[in-house]
């Protein structure tokens, strides 16, 4: 089985307005915490197919005022950095790099490219996980149904090892609404993962006033993925997220900037592009997972928090991506919302009980002689 990458273009790429935003610019919009670069941190990207350009890379970060460490790559099974173009998988490729690197200027960032095959994908993400990424992300899936239960059962088994191991996987949730492509409701996988941050797309209308709905461009243009697994159980984490029938797992976790007319500016093949789709949410939750764990340590399978905790996200409650409303709380379309990375990150640092007050030094005892004077009786007779 092939999968497909989760990228879309605006239906005119190259009319750059300023409806559109660089990675810094979203980066603040989103709150990443200030002085934060994810220093000390490796990023993963799978990918299964296309290439990255070193030189638009740098390029492209000088453009920002940024300096990043060139990309390491990784043949996973004899998968090779060879360019198909900027409408094919060199988007996908450009577009993780470009957003990771600009959201977290300070991390390692290391390319997995692998045939585009159940194993090569699988593979990728296992050599990811032995090299002891800190983060992983993927913009790449199909629907559910199409996977055979083994094949899902050992992705399974690989993303609950690498949150045993600290790190953490994000997982576009599909570009193409609640159908995911198909006839009827369904969702996409490995996001539909219970082991991985599955991320959702929003339509960015207003940076000021903030005006931030779900994505949905319909038919022409797309929508974000969501909706309930048809394969894999609720988990523990989600039991009071209201998932509807309350069985399985919801899908998306999380969301950002998805839509391609509100999309991200980067550069492929020595072009400017805007891109949207949920390909660019995966990267940046991995970029904000990279600065927090430089602050906190490795924030690891943020799941748990996440639904447990409130106050860390703005919540999306305008839009639907076909059959799913958006509402307050967790919803099918962009999940719990959007981050809000210094609420955050305040939120995962441990809380240290504050220094108790010095208690003040007693006094010295005072030496006082007594000098008596005249006579006192004691017992009946008199003392002097």
């Amino acid at each position: 089985m092939k999968c497909r990458s989760y990228i879309k273009h605006p239906r005119f790429r190259k009319n750059i307005t300023s409806s559109q935003f660089t990675p810094k610019q979203l980066a603040a919009f989103y709150g990443f915490p200030p002085n934060t670069t994810g220093i000390g941190k490796k990023v993963a990207v799978i990918e299964l197919g296309g290439a990255y350009n070193q030189g638009d890379l740098d390029t492209y970060f000088k453009s920002l005022g940024l300096t990043v460490k060139p990309v390491v790559f990784h043949s996973i099974d004899g998968g090779q950095n060879t360019s198909d173009g900027p409408d094919g998988a060199d988007g996908e490729v450009m577009l993780d790099l470009c957003v990771i690197g600009a959201m977290a200027p300070g991390v390692e960032m290391h390319c997995y490219t692998a045939p585009n095959t159940d194993q090569g994908f699988l593979d990728a993400i296992n050599q990811a996980i032995t090299d002891k990424m800190d983060c992983i992300s993927i913009s790449w899936g199909a629907p559910e149904d199409q996977w055979s239960g083994p094949i899902v059962t050992a992705f399974n088994a690989a993303f609950q090892k690498a949150g045993a191991a600290g790190i953490t996987v994000t997982v576009a949730a599909g570009d193409n609404g609640s159908t995911d492509g198909e006839i009827g409701n369904h969702v996409d996988f490995p996001a539909s993962s219970p082991f991985v941050l599955a991320c959702g797309g929003t339509s960015v209308l207003s940076v000021s006033p903030v005006n931030e709905v779900v994505w949905n461009d319909g038919s022409a243009g797309g929508a974000t993925g969501g909706g309930v697994s048809g394969v894999l159980g609720l988990p523990t984490w989600q039991s009071k997220a209201n998932v509807p029938g309350g069985r399985a797992r919801g899908v998306p976790d999380v969301a950002g900037n998805a839509d391609p007319n509100t999309g991200w500016i980067i550069m492929i093949d020595g072009q400017q592009y805007v891109i949207g789709g949920t390909s660019a949410v995966a990267p940046m939750w991995a970029a904000l997972a990279a600065c927090l764990s430089q602050v906190v340590g490795n924030v690891g399978f943020l799941n748990p928090f996440l639904y447990n905790q409130g106050g860390w996200a703005r919540d999306i409650v305008s839009g639907n991506n076909g059959t799913y409303t958006s509402r307050v709380g967790w919803d099918a379309c962009t999940g719990n919302g959007v981050p809000i990375g210094t609420k955050l990150l305040a939120m995962l640092q441990p809380t240290v009980p504050p220094t108790p007050p010095t208690p003040p030094t007693p006094p010295k005892p005072t030496q006082h002689t007594i000098v008596v004077t005249g006579s006192i009786t004691v017992d009946g007779k008199p003392v002097t």
